[in-house]
């Protein structure tokens, strides 16, 4: 009798699986730094706007988590008919498995204004800048807005993180600033930069204070997405309303688009990062990802030419330094809800 092959689950340990999707979330959150920035940057020949990297985006999440919100939706109507408790009602004509009241309230801000806001920071601004600015200022403007919305408290420890994250930002967006009146136009990116931490920490609020898990949270603001910003958007194209350029753009590189930014730093990455809080815990696996700032702005230097100051050097350290500490003095305070917003926080967030 031949012998079967065990599953490709049992094939590797939970600790490998774990490593595997580490690996492949920093990855994906580096990479959309620097793709990005070559994507958008006018001195590169950009052959895609800002808002048409996140049509595409939109609509290579869309293609995946749009038929998995479905399926979620049916599932909730189904358990709701038995009787079963906690089935929420679904939305968007059954594209969001949660009410419409919570989809458009993070929609907004997790599945419109974020990739808007940050793709058009990386026309203004080097790669470098994004990597230490929407990182860096993502757990500031989120230990600010649950202080005042969730009634967080902040420990000393975490203080002490969040100053060293502040003085990483100053440095590497306070000089672009001190030249905003001679005619450079970097400070523009790096405000928009801030501006997008601040906007997915919004988001990431929301999903804590409704208790949302990841896959949920996730699919509702694509669907959100899909139904306001790809009919209107496309209806500007077609008018020639505004300057996109997706019409005249090649297939190729469209279709490039829709799998990185949308099925790569949507879903994947989302996907990824809920396995690796799986295996090594919300505090570790923040940690982990601490790397990215300085990945990706080393990356941005071999590969797209762009230079390192020093304050650009010395802000990464800080920003980093400043999230590694500020998470694990903070490890004893993780919750349910915690774990939970931390998995939907991530989708995307880093793309």
């Amino acid at each position: 009798m031949p012998l079967t092959p065990p599953p490709a689950a049992a094939r590797f340990s939970t600790r490998t699986v774990g490593l595997i999707a580490a690996v492949v979330t920093v990855l994906i959150w580096t990479s959309f730094i620097v793709i990005a920035r070559a994507s958008a940057d006018p001195a590169r020949g950009a052959l895609l706007g800002p808002f048409d990297i996140a049509y595409l985006r939109i609509w290579g999440a869309s293609l995946v988590l749009l038929p998995w919100g479905w399926y979620l939706s049916r599932q909730g109507a189904q358990g709701a008919r038995m009787g079963f408790k906690g089935h929420a009602r679904s939305s968007v004509w059954g594209l969001s498995p949660l009410p419409w009241s919570t989809t458009w309230r993070i929609g907004v801000f997790g599945g419109l204004l974020y990739a808007m806001v940050a793709y058009s920071g990386f026309v203004y601004a080097p790669a470098a800048h994004a990597s230490v600015l929407m990182p860096g200022s993502l757990p500031l403007w989120t230990a600010l807005l649950a202080m005042v919305f969730l009634h967080d408290r902040i420990t000393p420890a975490r203080a002490l993180g969040l100053a060293l994250i502040v003085g990483g930002d100053l440095l590497v967006g306070g000089s672009s600033l001190l030249h905003a009146f001679s005619g450079g136009g970097v400070w523009k990116g790096d405000v928009l930069f801030v501006l997008a931490a601040m906007v997915w920490s919004v988001y990431s609020v929301q999903v804590r204070r409704y208790a949302l898990d990841a896959v949920r949270a996730t699919t509702a603001i694509t669907a959100f997405a899909f139904v306001t910003y790809v009919p209107v958007y496309t209806a500007l194209l077609v008018l020639e309303a505004v300057p996109g350029r997706l019409l005249a753009a090649p297939l190729g590189l469209m279709v490039f688009h829709m799998l990185f930014q949308g099925v790569g730093s949507v879903a994947v990455s989302g996907i990824g990062f809920t396995k690796m809080i799986q295996t090594f815990g919300p505090v570790r696996s923040t940690m982990l990802t601490a790397v990215v700032p300085g990945l990706s702005a080393l990356a941005a230097a071999v590969l797209l030419g762009e230079g390192l100051p020093w304050n650009v050097l010395v802000g990464l350290g800080l920003v980093t330094a400043g999230i590694v500490f500020g998470v694990r003095q903070s490890a004893p305070k993780v919750n349910a809800i915690d774990l939970e917003a931390a998995r939907a926080a991530s989708t995307g967030a880093r793309g």
